[in-house]
C-alpha cells in the first residue's frame, strides 16, 4: 500500500465492489426473482390480494418461452432501478487537510476544518458539529466507521469518536416545554414524515430545525432534541 504524503486527500466511499454489486448484482437478483414469480404465476395469480395481479394472470395464461423472459426482464428492469437509486444515494466523503467535501446524488458539499469542533458517526450517520455543538452535516451512509475515523484523524481534524453533547438528548414529546417557539410544530411534521417514511421530507425538516437551533437525532421512529448552547446565526 502506498504511503500517503502529507495534505494529500483521503476517499473514502463503498469501492468498486460495491459499484460491481449495484450494477450487476441487482439486476441479476431482480432477473432471479423475476423468473421465480413466474414460475409461481399460476398460484400467484389466484391471491387477491397480491400486486399486479393482470400481469400474473398474462403470465400464467403464456407459454413457458414467452413468460419467463418478459418475467425476467421486468425483474431485470426493477433491479437497474433499484441500482440507479443505490448509487444516486451513494456517499463519497474527501477529507483534506482544511476542508472536507460530502458527495451524493451529483452535488458536493465543502465544508471548512476551522469551523468544525467534532467529528463522529452516529449509529449510520457521519455527523461533523460545529462550535456551539450545531450541526453542520448529518450524512447517513453505509461506509465503515473505522476508514472514516482514520481519514479524519490521518488530516488532523477533532474525532471524537461519539457525540460530546449524547447525554443533552431529551425524547420529543408534543407539548413539552423547553423548545423555541415554532419547534414543537415542526417536530410534529417531522415525526409525520418519519413514521410515513418520507425521507426528503425528513431532512428539510431537519434543516428547518437546524435553524432554530434545534438539533435533532433518530432511534427508530422517535426523536431526541436537544439546543446548541448559543443561537444560530441570523
Amino acid at each position: 500500500m502506498a504511503v500517503r504524503q502529507p495534505g494529500e486527500d483521503v476517499v473514502v466511499d463503498g469501492g468498486r465492489g460495491e459499484l460491481v454489486l449495484m450494477w450487476a448484482g441487482f439486476p441479476l437478483l431482480g432477473a432471479g426473482l423475476g423468473a421465480g414469480l413466474t414460475a409461481l404465476s399460476g398460484w400467484i395469480a389466484g391471491l387477491a390480494w397480491f400486486p399486479f395481479q393482470g400481469l400474473f394472470e398474462l403470465l400464467a395464461r403464456w407459454p413457458d418461452e414467452r413468460s419467463y423472459p418478459i418475467g425476467a426482464g421486468v425483474g431485470l428492469l426493477g433491479g437497474l432501478f433499484l441500482a440507479v437509486v443505490a448509487v444516486r444515494e451513494r456517499l463519497t466523503v474527501t477529507v483534506g487537510h482544511r476542508r472536507v467535501r460530502l458527495h451524493r446524488d451529483g452535488h458536493g458539499r465543502d465544508l471548512a476544518r476551522a469551523g468544525v469542533a467534532g467529528v463522529f458517526v452516529d449509529g449510520k450517520a457521519l455527523v461533523l458539529l460545529d462550535s456551539a455543538g450545531g450541526e453542520l452535516a448529518r450524512e447517513k451512509s453505509d461506509l465503515d466507521a473505522e476508514r472514516l475515523r482514520e481519514a479524519f484523524i490521518r488530516q488532523g481534524w477533532p474525532w471524537t469518536g461519539q457525540d460530546p453533547h449524547r447525554h443533552a438528548y431529551r425524547r420529543w414529546v408534543e407539548g413539552l416545554p423547553g423548545l423555541p417557539p415554532g419547534a414543537d410544530a415542526l417536530l410534529r411534521a417531522r415525526q409525520r414524515a418519519l413514521d410515513g417514511g418520507n425521507d426528503a421530507e425528513t431532512r428539510e425538516l431537519h434543516g428547518e430545525l437546524a435553524r432554530l437551533g434545534v438539533v435533532v437525532r433518530d432511534e427508530g421512529k422517535r426523536q431526541y432534541w436537544r439546543l446548541v448552547t448559543s443561537p444560530p446565526p441570523g
